[in-house]
């Protein structure tokens, strides 16, 4: 079999796949199916500093191949997650990265401060939150923010840093760049884009935000192309996520340039997806003589 094992920042994972924030809650939520040691790794549900209620519903859309959510980051705080949740998925043979949210840069810095001195192995930084201090306009939207944010947590973050990238950007290769510069480890992009639904009885948006973030299938190519953009503009590795589904969709991202893959929506309709993206691409690299998934990463020939 080949050797699925990749290495990000210095920490082993066993296998490239990785659950997505916000998809898989804190871990413990899928364990009545399947053992959370499938995963290579898992991006634990997005936290801030204090508790968040999140957005008032209905706060979930369908859309073709796709959904929208404006959740909200909702989750209990930091200290309730040290405390309750994080003890629950120690010691279970994956990879534990804290997602961190923020509206201000002390937030950002506080929290991380706080995460690094617990049990997780890495912390994956949101910047697609507002900025309340300049306008309400996400952080990771600009050079200028995104380098902000990360050149403060970098000053206190003492685990491997992967910085989430927006896609929401006209040139999202610059603020890899940016992020890079100012200490990121690692990349992962990218996050969901920003979409609408409207009911035509009511003329309301169907979400109480209004807008939301879109994820699933549809987003796939978009997030391919940014991946393959970032990655030949950076040295740090990148990890791929966006609309992956199948182990397919894992060795296309994989060949534009990721070093790993994350899984989000496709985990709310087919929770074994990930199960059978690591036998899928074993049995695909076996069948093609590659004896480790590493080879594969960036071997993508542009005409």
């Amino acid at each position: 079999m080949a050797k699925l094992s990749v290495e990000l920042c210095g920490v082993e994972f066993k296998n490239p796949v990785i659950a997505a924030s916000g998809c898989f809650g804190f871990g413990r939520e899928y364990e009545k199916m399947y053992p959370v040691s499938v995963f290579g790794g898992i991006s634990l549900k997005g936290m801030t500093y204090e508790e968040r209620q999140g957005n008032p519903p209905p706060r979930i859309a369908e859309t073709p191949s796709g959904m929208l959510n404006s959740v909200g980051l909702q989750n209990p705080g930091v200290e309730a997650f040290l405390a309750h949740e994080l003890p629950q998925i120690v010691g279970k043979d994956t990879v534990l990265i804290a997602n961190a949210a923020g509206s201000t840069v002390e937030d950002y810095c506080a929290l991380v401060e706080r995460l690094s001195d617990s049990a997780v192995d890495m912390i994956e930084l949101n910047i697609s939150c507002p900025n309340v201090k300049h306008g309400g306009a996400a952080f990771g939207v600009s050079c200028e923010g995104a380098a902000s944010v990360v050149r403060a947590v970098r000053r206190v973050c003492k685990k491997p840093l992967i910085v989430k990238l927006s896609p929401n950007v006209t040139d999202i290769a610059s603020i890899a760049e940016a992020v890079e510069a100012e200490g990121a480890d690692a990349i992962s992009l990218i996050n969901t884009l920003l979409g609408m639904r409207i009911d035509i009885k009511s003329r309301r948006p169907i979400l109480r935000n209004n807008v939301g973030g879109m994820s699933g299938p549809a987003v796939f190519p978009i997030a391919v192309r940014m991946v393959w953009q970032v990655a030949n503009r950076v040295k740090v590795p990148v990890i791929g996520l966006g609309g992956i589904e199948k182990w397919q969709d894992a060795i296309e991202m994989m060949m534009a340039g990721a070093s790993a893959i994350q899984i989000g929506a496709a985990l709310f309709y087919d929770p074994y997806a990930p199960i059978k993206i690591v036998e899928g691409m074993n049995s695909w690299l076996d069948r093609q003589g590659v004896k480790d998934v590493r080879e594969i990463v960036g071997t993508v020939q542009p005409w």
